[in-house]
């Protein structure tokens, strides 16, 4: 699989990684939440910014 993904994508992967490795498990899990309603919300979140 990470043969066929080109090589920039696996440089972001990697760099995230990174990122994450000495952050809390709490840390991870209030960014994750946050990346969701950001992604899912964003019609509403443009809504209340007016």
């Amino acid at each position: 699989m990470l043969e066929s993904i080109p090589e920039e994508a696996l440089q972001e992967v990697f760099d995230y990684l990174k990122s994450v490795k000495d952050k809390s498990k709490d840390s991870i899990s209030l960014s994750k939440n946050l990346r969701t309603i950001l992604t899912e919300d964003k019609e509403l979140l443009e809504r209340l910014a007016k």
